[in-house]
């Protein structure tokens, strides 16, 4: 990987943006005191997404007990959760009008469920203040326990998303526990369920093109079936320097490759984030 910072092309250049719309969404946002990765993970679709009156909520705080070198979000010793975040988060869903939402959260290992039974309320609590809308999730590992896992899916969101995030040679520089063999197998729990199993990959790291198809063949054997390709964007000095910044002709043609091993729906471009157009995914699922 790269240790010297390198220009930012043009085609990465983007405003955020500020029409009312988005600025309704950071005020329901703020009352609420709630959390987005939007804003943690500094994405450059903050923009875009929030002047559409979309968000990626975070649930379970904003401290991360892990420390992974390509995440943005705050790392230490996570305080309480809140018991009544489940509502908070499915009455700003309702204020913003959404009819489909994407949860994520920071890594909990320092709780006994890993924060898993709280994930499964506030998804029941979306779901039950706003019937009829679709839900992402954005899961942690949960440490590969299946039983943990469980509990989430029996909440029933529509798509579960556990991002492998690099290729195997890469994981263990740029994740800090996580292991690409144990995405690999809750990917694969995940999709011997009833629900759709989705998974996110960064370029941009250091990564062979060989590497980048290996990973999506072992997405595939896993049965994941929708797929996110972007670039990794440094978010700050103390993450990891971008290796290189890939063409969008590139990005169209890891498409083109995916879609050929039998993904349903792939969003592959520079811009692309894990929930970028996540509504298209429910269609496609």
């Amino acid at each position: 990987m790269a240790t010297e910072r390198i220009g930012k092309p043009e085609w990465l250049r983007v405003s955020l943006g500020n029409n009312d719309d988005f600025s309704a969404t950071g005020r329901i946002v703020k009352k609420h005191c709630l959390h987005t990765i939007c804003e943690s993970g500094r994405c450059p679709n903050l923009g875009e997404c929030w002047n559409r009156k979309t968000a990626t909520f975070m649930i379970a705080g904003d401290i991360c007990t892990r420390s992974c070198k390509f995440c943005n979000t705050k790392t230490g010793k996570p305080l309480p959760l809140d018991p009544e975040e489940p509502h908070k988060i499915a009455e700003s869903v309702r204020l913003l009008g959404l009819k489909h939402a994407v949860l994520t959260s920071v890594d909990r290992d320092d709780l006994p469920d890993s924060g898993a039974s709280h994930w499964a309320e506030t998804i029941r609590a979306v779901k039950k203040q706003n019937p009829g809308m679709t839900i992402e999730t954005l899961i942690p590992d949960f440490r590969g326990n299946h039983a943990l896992l469980d509990r989430v899916m029996e909440a029933q969101p529509d798509i579960i998303s556990h991002n492998i995030e690099t290729v195997r040679r890469l994981t263990p520089a740029v994740r800090s526990v996580a292991k690409y063999d144990t995405s690999l197998d809750v990917l694969k729990h995940i999709s011997e369920s009833n629900i759709p199993a989705k998974s996110g990959l960064m370029l941009g790291l250091g990564e062979t093109p060989e590497e980048v198809v290996r990973t999506m063949q072992d997405l595939r054997a896993a049965g994941c079936r929708l797929l996110s390709i972007g670039q990794y964007l440094q978010p700050s000095k103390k993450n990891i320097p971008v290796a290189a910044y890939i063409h969008p002709e590139v990005f169209d043609a890891y498409k083109k490759t995916a879609l050929s091993l039998q993904f349903k729906y792939v969003e592959s471009g520079p811009l692309v984030r894990s929930s970028y157009h996540s509504i298209d995914f429910i269609v496609h699922k």
